[in-house]
């Protein structure tokens, strides 16, 4: 929603200046030089990318539409979640949370958070992790490499649309200037035109260079950089159950390790300790009925 709304006051910003200036919207419609530039950067991104990046940022476009995905309320359930598994692996062994592990959907302690359930990222990296710490056959220091190196290559590989987003838009104004000059050169070829007609032709021409800078800074660099705040919203959210995780098998009671990952959190998400034990005690409640 939000990208909808800042698209269209940009668009009634710049066009609606134009406007009220005393522009006329008719000679900015120059569908050429569309072509020309949204054709090239179209090239050049199929040229710099295999095919993975390119999936990977189709892949990428239906999630550009979510505003608060990883927001507060998602992270009381999942400290609730992270405290109920680790107090009962720690009231009755970590083999007793070995079922719920392998099949969370069926779990009596996964079924009460189905924002939890329905996010395969999340989904899939606690119940790895309590997988190996079940296993036992880790300490903490060699499960915190491994969560290190598979939250960092998420990062690399979370980034590889961003990039690429970012690259075509950094050449987008170079190509309104090719636009241009081929127009330039086109006007030039009519040089016994009269001033008029050779004006509308020079206007036309630098539309290119004008569509170009549009394109670039006004819709695919913001873009770019929502992929980025995305990514970083779900490092947070991967982090969070680090610090967790690693703090029970450090040896903290749940109560402490549930704090530990409040603590990773932003201050604009994080619930206050007293909130969260509140939500927590709600959850215990409801889990046993």
């Amino acid at each position: 929603m939000l990208i909808a709304i800042g698209f269209v006051v940009l668009i009634l910003s710049v066009f609606g200046g134009f406007v009220l200036s005393g522009g006329s919207l008719g000679p900015l419609y120059q569908p050429t030089e569309f072509l020309m530039i949204g054709g090239a950067a179209i090239g050049t991104f199929i040229a710099a990318n295999n095919g993975k990046v390119m999936k990977a940022t189709l892949k990428v476009t239906p999630r550009l539409k979510y505003t608060l995905k990883y927001n507060k309320a998602l992270y009381m359930d999942l400290m609730a979640l992270l405290y109920t598994v680790l107090s009962k692996a720690r009231r009755e062994g970590m083999l007793s949370i070995e079922k719920d592990v392998e099949n969370p959907a069926e779990s009596p302690l996964f079924k009460d958070y189905p924002r939890l359930l329905a996010d395969s990222m999340i989904l899939n990296f606690l119940t790895d992790y309590l997988r190996l710490m079940i296993s036992g056959n880790m300490n903490a220091h060699e499960l915190d490499e491994l969560m290190l190196h598979e939250i960092e290559e998420f990062e690399h590989e979370s980034h590889l649309p961003s990039d690429a987003l970012t690259k075509v838009s950094d050449a987008l104004p170079a190509f309104g200037i090719v636009a241009a000059v081929m127009g330039v050169v086109k006007a030039l070829t009519a040089a016994d035109a009269s001033p008029d007609v050779m004006g509308q032709m020079i206007a036309h021409a630098l539309v290119g260079t004008f569509v170009g800078i549009l394109l670039a800074y006004g819709f695919i660099t913001p873009l770019a950089n929502r992929i980025d705040r995305q990514v970083a919203e779900a490092m947070k959210v991967l982090q969070c159950m680090r610090v967790t995780l690693l703090a029970s098998l450090n040896g903290y009671a749940p109560q402490l390790a549930v704090e530990f990952g409040r603590k990773a959190l932003h201050s604009a998400e994080r619930p206050g300790a007293a909130e969260l034990e509140e939500h927590v005690r709600n959850s215990k409640s409801g889990g046993a009925s």
